[in-house]
């Protein structure tokens, strides 16, 4: 069994938000569906912040074989 892992990241923008995370979900699934991945081990999010403390983007990290 060999492990990989991909990151994605997508910039979140005021009113936007739902838009942005569908949009990485699309981009995750279709990578998924392009190479051919059978298992996916695990799914993981987490938000970048502004200086000022707010969140401007979330990355999504999958582990998979």
């Amino acid at each position: 069994m060999m492990v990989k892992v991909k990151t994605f990241g997508s910039q979140l923008k005021v009113f936007h938000v739902k838009e942005e995370l569908d949009a990485l979900d699309k981009q995750v699934n279709d990578f998924i569906k392009e190479n051919k991945v059978d298992k996916v081990i695990s799914v993981s999010d987490t938000t970048t912040a502004s200086v000022e403390g707010g969140t401007i983007g979330v990355i999504r990290v999958i582990a998979y074989e």
